[in-house]
């Protein structure tokens, strides 16, 4: 219904249409009927805890439209019927003039349909990390009230706060407005949250804002382009949460395709900005070409993100995470007695501690273990700031007795002691210490795995582990003598040991297949004589 409210009532605010009425795409509908979709529970009086999804995050390149999308969610928000009043029994109807609005838009419910009202009084904010930044939403959202239907009921659009009917408002927010920051809000639009970091002081602003909301029953949206994944950002946060109550939308073009190549570039700009380029759109293609080549000659992964809409971190980047997703695939490893490798990393206070598995035709997945089934990766933040050794340790003996395992590569620091005792009781042909601190060795086994994720006729696949993703992507190339390199963090933020895992296991795996482990064993025949 909140669609069908937005194209009666929003106009485009800008441009040779301004004044017209605002359409959405298929992909704003998407967007929209996602982040109001309602839990099959909801009860009339409910506000957030109605909805599936407590906040939405939308990834979008330059010029897609997410200011005037923004605008048009605000007003929304401010005066259109988005809290849930219950489900239809049938013949009842929403009317504008019941609400103020002289417009005489009349929706009827079908029995079973959720039922809107709007906010009794609503608090907005439109956030962003500099006052230019709120300009974009603000900008759009002005005209779009001041042209069109909703003028008579929001007369006073100023430009510093419009004030709503029943005392509410929207307001635009930096981090410099700190007694606003912390106010109780009903809805707020969080604009480019891929520039909000801790040195700029928006992560607080972030956390302030959704305690504000909490405390209202008040949801957001988070809209940014493409981030880069060493700066820790707001975006990269929400993107790499696991809580299942975010909506992410975030659309992609095939990540095989290279961004420095024009005619792959060209398919990429038409992927990602879909219906703003499409018929009837708003996005001229040729002029965001000539925008890209021109930023392509100084920073390629600027325009990659700005305007191809993905996750790159400039000079140095080890393996896409485009590239291994790409290679997900589902499959189920949990038959007792299957032939894997092992590879493992391990630390104690601050970096991860995991095990990888990888079986002999090149499917690798994060195992799990324990009565729970959790996966075998340990952050030390969620054990009380240390890894716990025995979880471990438990781990990787439900690991062996469950599988054949026929190798672990794992690396000795910070944990000899375990790994001399692993070896001891499973033999040491089994347990292999492998060093990652040798040059020649890790660079080589990098190289293999990013060159059997990569190539055309690979069967390499994987399980599409989250951590393990986010770990591969973080990691740069750090050179050393020799034409070559080790992994390193994109920052000290961004963890890459899982990816280290990744690397040890499928080392593992090519050794193993290679020694001729892991191959069924030939049943043995009994020949009796009578």
């Amino acid at each position: 219904m909140i669609g069908e409210w937005i194209e009666q009532h929003c106009v485009v605010p800008d441009g040779d249409r301004a004044g017209e009425a605002y359409r959405l795409t298929d992909e704003m509908w998407t967007f929209l009927v996602h982040h109001y979709r309602l839990r099959d529970t909801a009860r009339a009086g409910q506000r957030a805890p109605a909805f599936r999804h407590r906040r939405s995050q939308l990834v979008r390149p330059q010029k897609w439209g997410k200011g005037p999308f923004s605008g048009a969610l605000i007003c929304g928000e401010a005066v259109g019927p988005v809290l849930f009043n219950d489900w239809a029994g049938g013949s009842e109807y929403f009317d504008c003039r019941t609400w103020g609005c002289g417009c005489g838009w009349i929706f009827e419910y079908g029995p079973g349909d959720p039922m809107g009202r709007p906010w009794p009084t609503p608090l907005i904010q439109i956030a962003a990390n500099s006052e230019d930044q709120t300009a974009n939403v603000y900008g759009a959202l002005q005209p779009m009230i001041e042209l069109g239907p909703l003028a008579d009921l929001i007369p006073d659009t100023g430009d510093t706060r419009i004030n709503l009917p029943n005392g509410g408002r929207i307001d635009p927010v930096t981090s410099r407005a700190r007694t606003r920051l912390g106010q109780r809000v009903t809805f707020v639009v969080q604009d480019e949250t891929g520039l909000w970091t801790v040195a700029s002081g928006m992560v607080q602003v972030a956390e302030t804002q959704r305690r504000g909301l909490a405390g209202m029953g008040g949801r957001s949206i988070e809209t940014t382009n493409a981030w880069d994944p060493s700066e820790d950002s707001v975006a990269q946060r929400t993107a790499e949460s696991r809580v299942k109550d975010i909506y992410r939308d975030h659309r992609l073009a095939d990540p095989r395709l290279q961004y420095k190549l024009k005619a792959d570039r060209r398919k990429i700009h038409k992927a990602v900005y879909g219906n703003s380029a499409g018929r009837g759109g708003w996005v001229d293609l040729d002029a965001i070409e000539g925008e890209a080549a021109e930023l392509i000659e100084k920073d390629l992964a600027q325009a990659e993100r700005f305007f191809g809409n993905r996750i790159t971190a400039g000079t140095g980047t080890w393996l896409e995470r485009g590239v291994w997703d790409a290679r997900h695939e589902r499959r189920d490893v949990t038959l007792p007695g299957t032939a894997i490798v092992l590879g493992f990393d391990g630390s104690d206070i601050d970096d991860w501690t995991g095990f990888r598995a990888e079986t002999m035709d090149g499917h690798q997945f994060t195992p799990t273990y324990g009565p729970d089934h959790r996966p075998t990766i340990w952050n030390p933040a969620d054990w009380d700031g240390q890894v716990p050794r025995l979880e471990v340790d438990a781990a990787m003996d439900e690991l062996m007795s469950t599988y054949d395992v026929v190798r672990v590569y794992a690396d000795p620091p910070y944990w000899e002691t375990e790994i001399d005792k692993w070896s001891d009781k499973y033999g040491e042909q089994r347990v292999v210490r492998w060093y990652t601190l040798r040059t020649a060795q890790m660079h080589a086994a990098a190289e293999r795995l990013v060159t059997d994720v990569t190539k055309r006729d690979s069967t390499f696949t994987h399980d599409g582990c989250e951590t393990t993703g986010s770990h591969v992507a973080n990691a740069r190339k750090a050179a050393r003598p020799g034409n070559r390199y080790v992994l390193r963090k994109a920052s000290v933020h961004q963890k890459i040991d899982m990816g280290v895992v990744a690397v040890l296991a499928h080392e593992a795996a090519g050794d193993a297949v290679k020694a001729g482990l892991g191959k069924p064993k030939k049943k043995s025949k009994m020949l009796i004589l009578r």
